[in-house]
């Protein structure tokens, strides 16, 4: 095995690690446990075992889909970190994979956290949503931070420098405003991410072949296992159908009433079930925005797909790519508690559409429009800034421009550029 190390970007066996890693060891004391929770294969295990490679810490990576470890929690739940004896500084790291299926596994976590604190730093990755789960064991409050791993992005495909503990949103925001035409590099990156998705493996393979063999691969194990052994759901076959309509419904409004019929199950029934796949991290949602706007729609939330590569429609497919960009974004700022930011759209009932609203301390802050080629922002961005009392409005295209310009009072800038700007 060759490991390259440098500061900006990380390779091990040919896959990038994620500007993640590096805030986590800027950003991150380790005075509490760190919870990282993201999708399958999205690199989680490549980020733990490089910080133990950075710290040169012995072999604590342990997982709860390895058999004989569960059996040796049962005999000695902490004994293999009891078998390594204190060390000088840095102390040692230990990552623990998937801990949040063993029905204890709050109670585990305490109680290691506890009496060994001061042994061993522990960093805790899982594909399921570590902060919903409420299974037995006593609370965990205080003493962990959780971020949420992201697929790849524009920023750090292009190596971009990574922000500091002065980081505000209004960085990202001037960053935006001055920005000229983007360079090669992140256009060819951009290009990348929208071909293969964020997913490490496939986007270094770029094999047609490979990413159809691990898109049905990946979705297999999230429906067929995570689904079924996290939430133990019976009707497998009518599952799998709704995960693929909320698919084919990416970048809409999703409807559950007009479901019911197709699946035959009831829309309480979809309801619990769309919440399920958002906690695998296959489909995240993205809720309307209603303040003062007349006949503005407050129940449809807009699904995307955390892996943008199966959509077939580039519009959809675009749309999604530049909604994933922003949701990592808001979840940053969030994680590492900087000035938190949350993300909707904007619809009427008069149709009128604006595809993301930023809103930055309760206020309306941004507006962005995707489209794939038209560079002329539409009459609803206009109407919604004014209504809201947004300054800043966004038209991003997926073609490279020959510049930043603002036309309308809106400014438009091609896909790589803005989302170079974006702080991850």
């Amino acid at each position: 095995m060759v490991l390259l190390f440098q500061w900006r970007q990380l390779y091990l066996i040919g896959m990038i690690n994620r500007q993640l890693l590096q805030h986590i060891v800027s950003l991150h004391s380790f005075e509490k446990m760190a919870f990282v929770a993201g999708p399958r294969q999205v690199g989680k295990t490549t980020l733990g075992r490089l910080l133990q490679e950075q710290r040169k810490s012995p072999d604590l990576y342990r997982t709860w889909d390895d058999a004989q470890w569960r059996k040796d929690v049962l005999k000695s739940p902490y004994g293999f970190v009891d078998a390594f004896r204190p060390v000088d500084a840095p102390k040692p790291l230990a990552v623990i994979d998937e801990i949040h299926k063993f029905p204890k596994w709050k109670q585990y976590l305490k109680g290691l956290y506890d009496t060994r604190k001061e042994r061993v730093d522990i960093l805790v990755t899982g594909s399921g949503r570590l902060d919903y789960f409420q299974k037995g064991g006593d609370s965990l409050l205080g003493r962990y931070h959780m971020y949420r791993m992201h697929p790849l992005s524009v920023r750090e495909l292009a190596g971009a420098a990574l922000v500091d503990e002065a980081y505000s949103p209004q960085n990202t925001l001037d960053a935006l405003l001055n920005s000229s035409r983007s360079t090669s590099e992140q256009h060819d990156a951009f290009e990348r991410l929208y071909t293969w998705g964020g997913f490490p493996e496939p986007f270094t393979k770029q094999s047609q072949r490979f990413t159809r063999q691990w898109l049905r691969e990946r979705k297999s194990l999230l429906i067929r296992e995570d689904l079924r052994d996290l939430f133990r759901v019976h009707s497998m076959g009518s599952l799998e159908l709704f995960a693929e309509l909320v698919a084919a419904k990416a970048g809409s409004p999703l409807t559950l009433n007009t479901l019911v019929e197709d699946i035959g199950v009831s829309q309480p029934t979809l309801k619990t079930w769309l919440g399920f796949l958002e906690r695998v991290y296959y489909a995240y949602t993205i809720p309307p925005y209603h303040r003062m706007i007349a006949r503005a729609l407050r129940k449809d939330r807009k699904v995307y797909l955390w892996d943008w590569s199966e959509i077939q429609s580039e519009g959809v497919r675009f749309e999604n790519l530049v909604a994933s960009h922003l949701l990592k974004m808001c979840h940053f700022t969030e994680d590492f508690g900087f000035e938190p930011l949350r993300l909707f759209y904007l619809r009427d009932k008069d149709k009128r559409e604006v595809d993301f609203l930023i809103v930055k301390d309760k206020t309306p802050w941004i507006l962005v429009e995707a489209k794939t080629t038209d560079t002329t922002p539409p009459p609803a961005l206009s109407r919604f800034a004014d209504v809201l009392g947004v300054r800043h409005c966004f038209l991003v295209v997926r073609q490279r421009l020959a510049g930043n310009g603002i036309h309308q009072g809106v400014r438009v800038m091609d896909a790589a550029s803005f989302c170079a700007c974006l702080p991850v």
